[in-house]
This record gives structure tokens, C-alpha cells and sequence, in this order.
């Protein structure tokens, strides 16, 4: 009798010791996944906009292209109650199917700045206003 306590102790222990292994695991692996992630710019917000933009229209293709097909089976059934002779029944008013048409961007692009005071090496984009000063790169470093 003694020995099957020592046993059922002993089973105990290990038991005890496995938990504690698993909730040390659990611990470590939370203090990585609990890590401050780095704040989201506003690139990755604007292509997140787009992406979900992207996916609405998507979806108002699909139902328009849904509505579309119930209509063709709709016209086939009552025609083919007229090609048997037959009185089709009376459509059900339903609304007019709307088509989303082609997808626009909601996103506006992010203007382009100029790199220098006087725009030489600046990125393509449209010129909507003058160089910010008229001088020169001597001037500017302070040679003459």
C-alpha cells in the first residue's frame, strides 16, 4: 500500500513538472508575440484602401453578373412555358440589375515633393509651379 502512494506521488510530480514546463513555454513564446509591432505608414493605409475598394467593386461585379444570369434563366423558364403552350407565370418586380462599371481608384496618388530647393532631380510629376529660387548651385554653396 505504501508503494502505490509513492507511485501516485511520483505520477503526480511529473504531471505537476510537464504543466509548469508548458505554461514556462507559453510564457516565453507570448513575450515574442506580444512584441510592439512598428506603426503602419501611410503607404501601406492607402494600398490597404485600395485593396478593400478593390474588393467592394469586385463584389458588386459578381452580384451584377449574378442578377444578370437570373434574369437570362428567368426569360429561358418563361419561354419555354410558351413554347409548350402553356401561361408562364407572372414575373415577380424585382430592381433592375446596376452595373458597378469599371473600377476607379479612391486612392489619390501622394504628391510628388522635389528632392532639391530647385527641383533638378526631382521625381516625374507635373510642374504646377516655379523652382523655389532662382539660384545657382554656386550660390548655394556659397562659391562665386
Amino acid at each position: 500500500m505504501l508503494d502505490d502512494t509513492n507511485i501516485r506521488t511520483a505520477e503526480i510530480s511529473a504531471q505537476i513538472a510537464r504543466i509548469a514546463i508548458v505554461i514556462m513555454a507559453t510564457a516565453a513564446y507570448t513575450g515574442f508575440v506580444a512584441a510592439k509591432l512598428p506603426p503602419v505608414t501611410e503607404d501601406a493605409k492607402a494600398r490597404a484602401a485600395e485593396v478593400a475598394a478593390k474588393s467592394a467593386w469586385t463584389d458588386k461585379v459578381g452580384l451584377f453578373q449574378l442578377c444578370r444570369a437570373m434574369d437570362r434563366t428567368a426569360e429561358a423558364y418563361r419561354k419555354e412555358f410558351q413554347a409548350a403552350g402553356k401561361e408562364p407565370p407572372q414575373p415577380t418586380a424585382t430592381p433592375p440589375c446596376i452595373d458597378p462599371g469599371p473600377f476607379v481608384t479612391p486612392v489619390t496618388p501622394v504628391a510628388s515633393k522635389p528632392l532639391e530647393a530647385s527641383g533638378a532631380h526631382s521625381p516625374p510629376g507635373a510642374a504646377i509651379s516655379p523652382p523655389s529660387t532662382n539660384a545657382t548651385a554656386a550660390e548655394i554653396a556659397g562659391k562665386r
